[in-house]
């Protein structure tokens, strides 16, 4: 069974970028990665905080490692997760990443 948490609340609805993250915002998303520390070390790492929603990453390079621990920490948090890459993407043909990632 998922362990249960209280989800943040933030400013913005999305995190396609920080600049427009408050201070108080990127000190709340810090002290709730803390957090995780603990989680990572028990045997059920799995939450619910993300079921029912999709978590896409969009890579504009290679990156093993990057795109397995973003996958992973969506499965862990519950998300349904899709990867892509930029070659397989809209954005080669010249689309926004607003447009592309709010598909």
């Amino acid at each position: 069974m998922a362990t249960k948490t209280k989800a943040i609340k933030i400013s913005q609805k999305h995190l396609l970028g920080i600049q427009d993250l408050s201070i108080n915002d990127v000190n709340l998303i810090l002290k709730e990665a803390e957090k995780f520390i603990e989680l990572n070390k028990s045997k059920n790492k799995k939450l619910d905080l993300l079921k029912g929603k999709t978590q896409i990453n969009l890579f504009f390079e290679p990156s093993t490692r990057t795109q397995s621990s973003f996958e992973l920490a969506g499965k862990r948090l519950g998300a349904d997760v899709m990867s892509m890459n930029i070659t397989n993407s809209a954005i080669k043909k010249g689309e926004t990443l607003i447009d592309t990632a709010m598909t």
